[in-house]
């Protein structure tokens, strides 16, 4: 019976099935059991076997299967002393790191972004998608993140690596300078420089941001109102016309809707009258238009007065870029301040950059 109560306090088989899809580090239960020498590991694909040893990280193994031994437990042996031939239980903390791709980590700009646009000048911006990682140096990952827990999900870290993707990437869109009318067309290269970008951060970790993805990038309201109305624009076309049909159809909504009583038949002579002027404007307009004129025959060209070079003042040839006697230029260089090399306009007589009298 005590035989039997020993065997059962040794673990022989150590082994993780992952159910879930967010756990990244697994604690072996061993607790106050001992690990048998000689006692069966599996590592499976995507995972990494780490034991530590009193604090100190000891030895790691990579998918396969081993028999614990000596030979396989070369730090673990040197940092217990053992002696070759060794075969006592042992006690080690076992952790198994998963390896595998965590897809679809959200992120997201928690308050807007700001950037200079080419078009409407000072503009916000917010901006969301998703990143995927995982985890390439376990030593360094439990070193730096890990700890001392039982368990670590993505859920312990995904604020941190948040952060992080959202600073990048927002970074990347400012620092772009790209129109904000054009920025849906760089989303797969916001999400390809942006991923080079936080490699190196990630890999501080112990991590490798294997993608970044993103999904959109979203103006304030007041900017799509006006980007609304510049789509409306093109589509309209000819303003004229445009107009013409408007008043039209008003004039027809106010006839179907005529009032009761003198009052409203006052205001629907108020509204004809309105309306009336409304298609004669455009009527008016659409006539002043510019008709098509027919090309006039044009003037032979004048001859050009010659012109001298600025240097020896020589005649040069029409349409010269060097003369021909000094070899010169033909376009007199644009002064430049001695003091800060900055070019200024010929009669200036202080430099606009630096103040400094110019000579």
């Amino acid at each position: 019976m005590f035989k039997n109560f020993l065997k059962s306090q040794l673990i022989e088989v150590i082994e993780w099935t992952d159910s879930s899809s967010d756990t990244m580090v697994y604690q072996f239960p061993v607790q106050n059991k001992e690990i048998k020498m000689g006692a069966q590991l599996t590592v499976r694909e995507s995972q990494a076997a780490v034991f530590i040893n009193e604090g100190q990280i000891a030895d790691v193994f990579s998918p396969g299967r081993y028999q614990l031994d000596t030979q396989n437990l070369p730090v673990l042996t040197k940092l217990k002393s053992w002696k070759y031939g060794f075969n006592s239980p042992f006690k080690s903390e076992v952790y198994f790191v998963n390896t595998k791709q965590f897809t679809h980590q959200k992120w997201g700009t928690s308050n807007p972004v700001m950037m200079r646009d080419q078009d409407f000048g000072m503009l916000r911006f917010r901006a969301f998608g998703t990143y995927s990682f995982r985890v390439i140096d376990p030593i360094k990952f439990l070193r730096e993140i890990f700890g001392t827990n039982n368990i670590f999900t993505t859920h312990n870290i995904a604020d941190q690596l948040k952060r992080m993707v959202t600073s990048g990437v927002s970074d990347m869109i400012a620092e772009s300078q790209i129109p904000a009318l054009d920025l849906s067309m760089y989303y797969d290269q916001f999400g390809e420089q942006s991923q080079t970008k936080l490699k190196p951060k990630f890999e501080a970790y112990g991590f490798d941001v294997t993608s970044v993805v993103v999904e959109n990038i979203s103006l304030p309201p007041e900017v799509e109102a006006q980007l609304d109305q510049r789509t409306s624009m093109g589509i309209i076309g000819d303003m004229g016309k445009y107009t013409q049909y408007k008043a039209a159809e008003a004039l027809g909504d106010a006839a179907r809707n005529e009032g009761s009583g003198a009052v409203g038949a006052g205001m629907g002579l108020g509204a004809g009258a309105a309306f009336g002027g409304m298609i004669a404007n455009a009527m008016n307009q659409s006539q002043q238009q510019p008709q098509y004129q027919q090309p006039q025959h044009s003037q032979p060209p004048q001859p050009t007065a010659a012109v001298n070079c600025h240097n020896c003042n020589s005649q040069l040839t029409p349409g010269a870029k060097f003369c021909g006697n000094c070899g010169n230029p033909t376009t007199p260089p644009t002064p430049k301040c001695t003091a800060c090399n900055k070019e200024f306009n010929p009669g200036m007589k202080f430099c606009p950059e630096c103040g400094s009298k110019l000579m």
